[in-house]
């Protein structure tokens, strides 16, 4: 069963980053973050939807989030964690404190996300458009000494969104909304993915604070021939589902320059860590 958890917590951290943004970036504007992203456990969700308990497994992130604006109607998206640390504490007897089974890690480059957004409609309370998201296997889907401390899963996968969103005021005070479903396509015998979520926040402060919430959703169609029976212990990720909620706040110094924080948690799910991961970053605004 851990090669079955391990690292998909990593799915999640994807499925936040790319619906961060708002709205399309004008042409020659973008949106830039470096980030830090990390998620400890000892529980898990198990493929019945029960808790179990793990031994105390993690990982932390360093990455890069960009999204650029080619033209009006077109943007480029990118997601790159350059630094992956996946490790498994040390196991200590409580009676003796001796340490029974020592602990690992395995660091690596993780797997990549490259994409393209498409506007298909622009009101002045209305947006909607459609993304293409490559997943480029650029981890490690073998690592450590069981093979289960990936930073990666292995596969190259296309994902289709639609994104729609909206803008409202409650009180003078202004709010937007926006919502997405896509079908995400894997390969290798990777179970294919139904995605949706939902988003709203607002600003303070002359648009100096930004607060938000959001929820996300990802069910398995389960047609992937992916199973803990796989010789090679290749199976990072597959049959996951979740529904996650969870918040941000980012705060702009300057008319660039700000940071963010912010956490998720799965409250119900299937093959996935039973715990909050926290993220924080630096953000620049391209103007």
């Amino acid at each position: 069963m851990k090669k079955l958890i391990v690292l998909s917590l990593l799915f999640v951290f994807t499925c936040q980053f790319f619906t961060h943004a708002q709205w399309l970036e004008k042409k020659g504007d973008g949106y830039f973050k470096l980030s830090a992203w990390t998620l400890e456990a000892d529980r898990h969700y198990t493929n019945t939807g029960a808790t179990d308990p793990n031994a105390t497994r993690g990982t932390f992130n360093l990455n890069i989030y960009g999204k650029y604006g080619l033209s009006r109607n077109w943007n480029l998206i990118a997601y790159i964690p350059f630094y992956v640390k996946t490790y498994q504490n040390h196991q200590v007897s409580s009676v003796t404190n001796e340490t029974l089974i020592e602990g690992e890690e395995n660091t690596s480059f993780g797997d990549m996300d490259l994409g393209i957004e498409y506007r298909l409609l622009k009101t002045s309370k209305l947006a909607f458009s459609a993304v293409l998201t490559l997943g480029i296997p650029s981890g490690d889907s073998n690592g450590g000494s069981d093979g289960s401390y990936q930073t990666g899963d292995g596969e190259f996968n296309q994902e289709i969104r639609f994104n729609a969103g909206t803008s409202f005021k409650i009180f003078k005070q202004p709010f937007y909304a926006k919502s997405y479903v896509g079908f995400n396509n894997r390969t290798e015998n990777f179970s294919d993915e139904i995605r949706f979520g939902i988003e709203a926040g607002t600003n303070f402060f002359n648009k100096r604070v930004l607060f938000l919430m959001r929820s996300n959703t990802v069910r398995s169609l389960k047609n992937g021939s992916l199973s803990a029976a796989n010789s090679n212990g290749s199976i990072f990720a597959n049959n996951v589902e979740f529904v996650s909620i969870g918040w941000e706040a980012a705060i702009k110094f300057t008319k660039n320059l700000g940071i963010s924080v912010g956490s998720e948690s799965a409250f119900s799910g299937r093959v996935i860590y039973a715990a909050p991961s926290y993220s924080a970053g630096v953000f620049y605004l391209l103007k």
